[in-house]
């Protein structure tokens, strides 16, 4: 089988794209590969060192008024349909696979525009704009969160598939993250995590509450403070002559095996952070990020509130205080804990990946 893989922008995007190439090949040894993308995306580092050939078109994103960049996005948006039929035609695959990002409007439109059958991945509970755009076009439509289904037309044929980054998750072995720390095993870990550039507001409020980390009832904090906030948030940690109970990380490699022995998460609420939450069942205390198109991550969130599956904090009403009164009330209930971990264990596709690779399939049959 042939596929064509494109989105980008953010890992949001990009992952869940490489997760469902790498189980198709799981399937198939055979199958062949190409990902479309933007030379200067995040898309353009991340999936060459995933031994999946690359190929770059020029196209950026409309602004959400009327504007002359918008005018210059129409031509690069044809001149990227123009782009993205050459490279169809000369890699002839059986689907397209879309999981968002702009980068994938000018694909999709020309894969459908060939008859090439398409299919797309929405991630977040409210559906971003180029897949808003590309559903008229799709052949088949997945969806991360159940409620994502009624936003897309009714006519297209449109299935509840989980994210397929999950898998990643299920495939650690439990006590790696642990010693990959330092710490012994059974350490009881509560994890808090930005994203993968840090969050200033987040990092502020563990700044905060660093010295007081004792009350967590034996607890080791791990904090993922971003790169770009490593230095200036450790040595202000240090200064406060706190960090006992704090293990600080600019970045984590290996965020799955330490996902696999974290008692409790602290989180921004990404689609692909939620999936790999759910999907090992952990309880989490979510903070959307309020800088993001449509506020979706708030959406994101709620799904998981109200199932019982976590609690929410909003940005503006976080402090270091606030943050750890709801650490400390969650780790000192372990029945709490438990109800949580069973309601986002029921949130989880776990087949995730096997459910777009039967749609995928069905796309190549239908052809």
């Amino acid at each position: 089988m042939r596929i064509v893989l494109t989105g980008g922008g953010t890992g949001g995007h990009i992952y869940p794209a490489v997760a469902i190439g790498k189980h198709m090949q799981q399937l198939d040894p055979d199958t062949r590969l190409l990902y479309i993308g933007t030379e200067n995306g995040m898309e353009s580092r991340v999936v060459p060192g995933q031994s999946i050939p690359f190929e770059a078109i020029e196209i950026t994103g409309f602004r959400r008024k009327l504007s002359l960049e918008n005018i210059k996005t129409v031509m690069r948006f044809l001149k990227g349909v123009k782009r993205s039929k050459a490279l169809l035609r000369e890699f002839k695959p059986d689907v397209v696979v879309g999981t968002g990002g702009y980068v994938c409007g000018p694909v999709v439109y020309a894969a459908a525009k060939l008859g090439i059958p398409t299919f797309i991945h929405e991630q977040n509970a409210i559906p971003g704009l180029t897949n808003q755009f590309l559903s008229r076009y799709a052949d088949h439509i997945g969806v991360s969160f159940p409620e994502s289904e009624k936003q897309f037309p009714r006519a297209k044929a449109t299935s509840y598939t989980g994210n397929p980054v999950a898998s990643n998750v299920l495939r650690a072995a439990p006590g790696k993250g642990l010693e990959s720390l330092g710490l012994q095993a059974g350490t009881r870990l509560a994890l808090i995590v930005g994203g993968s550039r840090g969050a200033r507001a987040l990092n502020e409020a563990v700044i905060e509450m660093a010295p007081k980390l004792s009350r967590l009832a034996g607890a080791r904090v791990v904090f993922v403070t971003g790169d770009i906030y490593y230095e200036s948030t450790k040595e202000r940690i240090q200064a406060l002559g706190a960090g006992s109970s704090l293990t600080l990380v600019p970045y984590l490699n290996n965020m799955a095996e330490v996902l696999r022995d974290t008692a409790l998460v602290v989180s921004r609420s990404g689609a692909s952070s939620l999936a790999e939450i759910t999907a090992l069942g952990l309880p989490s205390i979510l903070i959307p990020s309020p800088n993001v198109t449509n506020n979706h991550q708030e959406a994101n969130a709620r799904s998981l509130v109200n199932a019982g599956a976590a609690e929410l904090l909003l940005e503006k009403e976080l402090s270091g205080e606030k943050l750890l009164g709801a650490m400390e009330a969650l780790l000192g209930d372990r029945k709490r804990m438990a109800a949580m971990s069973g309601a986002a264990s029921k949130l989880a596709v776990p087949d995730s990946a096997a459910r777009i690779a039967d749609a995928l399939l069905g796309l190549r049959r239908f052809r």
